[in-house]
């Protein structure tokens, strides 16, 4: 069968011809693979930088996580892989599937649910979302960013801060739930005070960040108390996209009402990760289907890997291949 595979030695991914995978136990399943979304995720493990990473396997090794696939009776899923999803076939774990409603499509179901991963989780799990909470999405203009924007009102933010460079993004994001628009782009002491401003007129409560870095340092600082009460703040960490290490001031710590914590693979109980699966998955295919959640994909067919691995998708968008 082909798949896309990437060798030990480097270099970009290729489509190349490997066995069909082998069911090993009674939990996996063969299947028909239709589309996967290439991630930051997906890239970094590949690569080994990723914490969850495997050691590289000396003849290659198929990659992709997860994806839309068929299961052996034609019911359409997106599943989570035992194997490299990037394949024409390959076994999924039959505990961690969801049925794909006819109103999404492959392109939208293979994309959306790492989002919901990254999304759903901190805000319902980690920040702990209440009706009227004010949340900011550090990082709102991939994909991701967009998604948690979106969810954060369907899970009743009384108003949504959203941050990003790319402003196009950003200024689509106040149709799509964002009440508040700053850019990271600006000098330090404009982005500061923008935010501050905003968090004067009424305390942000849910920071969900995925840039950390020196963005997370200038929001942090902005939160620094006089030894006055504050608000209780949850700041979560999803990801890293500007630098894995900051400074953060024990002072910050003292005189906040913060809760500093991460949302990640790891970071999640098993119980919440049966009601991913059971509930918040399912709730955001529905939410898709009916217009109420809107992501944007960009497809290519799995022959042309090679040219789009390092491909910088722009505008919140979300490269998928299709088998």
């Amino acid at each position: 069968m082909k798949a896309v595979v990437l060798y030990p030695n480097g270099g970009m991914p290729q489509c190349a011809d490997v066995p069909e995978p082998i069911v090993q136990n009674g939990k996996e399943v063969l299947v028909t693979v239709k589309a996967v979304a290439i991630k930051h995720l997906d890239k970094s493990r590949a690569s080994g930088k990723h914490y969850s990473s495997d050691a590289p396997k000396e003849n290659g090794h198929v990659i992709g996580g997860d994806g839309v696939c068929l299961l052996p009776d034609g019911t359409r899923v997106y599943g989570i892989g035992a194997s490299g999803m990037m394949a024409e076939k390959a076994t999924i774990d039959s505990n961690m599937i969801v049925p794909i409603p006819d109103g999404v499509n492959d392109l939208v179901a293979a994309a959306l649910p790492n989002a919901v991963f990254g999304a759903a989780m901190a805000l319902l799990f980690k920040a702990d979302i209440q009706p009227g909470d004010v949340v900011l999405i550090n990082g709102a203009t991939g994909f991701t960013g967009r998604v948690a924007v979106q969810l954060a009102k369907h899970y009743g933010a009384g108003k949504v801060i959203a941050t990003g460079r790319n402003q196009t993004s950003l200024n689509e994001l106040l149709s799509m739930g964002a009440d508040e628009i700053i850019s990271v782009s600006q000098d330090d002491d404009s982005f500061k005070s923008q935010f501050m401003a905003l968090h004067s007129q009424k305390p942000v409560d849910i920071i969900i960040d995925y840039l950390w870095g020196h963005t997370a340092e200038l929001i942090l600082s902005c939160l620094k108390g006089n030894g006055s009460f504050t608000n209780s703040i949850r700041f979560v960490s999803v990801g890293s996209m500007s630098g894995d290490v900051i400074r953060l001031s024990a002072a910050i710590m003292r005189s906040t009402n913060i809760q500093l914590t991460g949302s990640g693979l790891g970071a999640w109980t098993k119980s919440q990760i049966q009601q991913l699966f059971k509930e918040i998955l399912p709730n955001a295919f529905t939410l898709a289907a009916t217009g109420k959640l809107i992501v944007d994909t960009v497809s290519v067919p799995m022959e042309n890997i090679a040219g789009v691995w390092d491909l910088d998708v722009q505008n919140g968008q979300r490269l998928v291949i299709t088998l």
